[in-house]
């Protein structure tokens, strides 16, 4: 059949149109970049930027990316970082808060042509949307997935690891972890131990507050997982009742941490957090203590640093934590995901729905004798290496010149290649 340019174009010119107004009204379904890019300003030039920090999500999945900002800037400081965003209201929230470099690009010709005239060499990825192939075909650079937290979840096992060059892991326990439940995978080549740089903030903000007369516990369940073999959060099945059986003994303040996604896939989650949510707000603080709270501050710090003992669920919560040196109860999911063995899942006392019954026996113990406190603290530099304030971010920012080296090395090889 002969070809038809002139409706072609027409059509073309349409859905274009059409699209413009759709994301110009914010129009799109949850969790699809707008595509408002600064193509049309970017092509032709260069930048900088010896990083890119690539970001294809909406701002509902910000938090990945927040809780790198403090290392990013750190490392930014030494060499030029770029966040690069397909959404532009992504981009203005990340401009707004990380005091980053940002470019929104919609279209992969313009990333080929800018990154054809720059000296770009280092790519970090905090998640695995598929859309990070769009950087991924980029040969001349190295990358690197961030990811956004270390956990024993057998999802954090992920094949899609593989797509990047190397992973930037918490310690020595993810690379043992990968090693183990991946297949045709060389992780103790590929993985490199930075520790956590976020915890040096907190660790620092924890060292300066007070403990209060009546112990906090901090309640920070996951979210119900992108699919029911991921779902290990505890919100459905354990919150209402775990949180009323904390507050009605009077013994304890209650501190509610949702995970920012709780509810988006399954409504008895998004249920079961505004229940929660209802009563804390309804009930009186305990005598002489802060009120009963929940907390959606984008930084855990200020919730670790009041707590004296942790409720979470199988999550990055739980490695994070660690550092604190505290007790930590760990729930099990009611359904299907599955659990790995792991030093410390092994260590920590599991909370299953049939063990509601003894929780306020289980809390009293850990607050009051915490037995397992000198095992744990042995597990602390196994998950999280050297917890000292600085020393995971100084780390993270030398793995990063080292992967840069890489890189230059790498090119260079290929250039002799091409020019035989």
């Amino acid at each position: 059949m002969p070809a038809t340019p002139r409706g072609a174009t027409f059509r073309r010119r349409i859905r274009s149109a059409g699209g413009q107004v759709i994301r110009r009204f914010g129009l799109l379904p949850a969790g699809t970049p707008d595509g408002r890019g600064e193509d049309a300003a970017l092509l032709g030039t260069s930048w900088p930027y010896e990083v890119l920090v690539y970001f294809a999500d909406t701002p509902e999945a910000l938090y990945q990316l927040e809780q790198w900002y403090e290392a990013l800037r750190a490392l930014d400081a030494e060499h030029p970082v770029v966040v690069v965003t397909r959404d532009s209201r992504t981009a203005a929230a990340v401009r707004r808060d990380s005091g980053l470099a940002v470019r929104t690009v919609a279209h992969y010709t313009t990333l080929d042509d800018v990154l054809g005239r720059s000296t770009t060499r280092l790519a970090l990825y905090v998640n695995h949307n598929p859309e990070n192939f769009t950087c991924l075909r980029f040969g001349s650079l190295v990358h690197a997935s961030l990811m956004h937290g270390d956990s024993d979840k057998v999802v954090t096992v992920s094949n899609q690891t593989k797509a990047y060059d190397f992973s930037f892991v918490a310690g020595q326990a993810a690379v043992e972890r990968m090693a183990r439940f991946s297949t045709l995978y060389d992780a103790h080549a590929r993985c490199v131990p930075v520790g956590r740089p976020q915890l040096d903030g907190q660790l620092r903000l924890r060292s300066e507050t007070e403990r209060g007369p009546v112990p906090t516990i901090l309640y920070a369940p996951t979210w119900e997982g992108g699919q029911p073999s991921a779902e290990y959060g505890s919100v459905a099945t354990h919150g209402l009742r775990l949180v009323r059986t904390l507050v009605e003994s009077g013994r304890y303040r209650v501190v509610y941490r949702p995970h920012p996604l709780t509810g988006v896939r399954d409504a008895a989650y998004g249920d079961a957090d505004a229940a929660i949510r209802e009563y804390l707000g309804s009930v009186p603080a305990p005598a002489g203590a802060k009120p009963h709270a929940t907390d959606t501050h984008r930084d855990v710090g200020p919730a670790f640093a009041d707590a004296d003992l942790l409720v979470c669920d199988v999550s990055g919560v739980a490695m994070d934590w660690l550092a604190t040196g505290a007790p930590i109860v760990v729930t099990r999911p009611a359904g299907a995901a599955m659990i790995a063995t792991s030093p410390l899942l092994d260590l920590a006392p599991a909370l299953p729905v049939e063990g509601l019954e003894q929780l306020l026996e289980l809390v009293d113990r850990e607050v009051r004798d915490d037995p397992s406190r000198s095992e744990r603290l042995r597990l602390r530099e196994h998950y999280l290496g050297d917890t000292t304030p600085g020393a995971a971010t100084r780390r993270f920012v030398a793995a990063c010149e080292d992967l840069m080296a890489v890189r230059d090395r790498e090119v260079a090889r290929i250039e002799r290649e091409l020019s035989r």
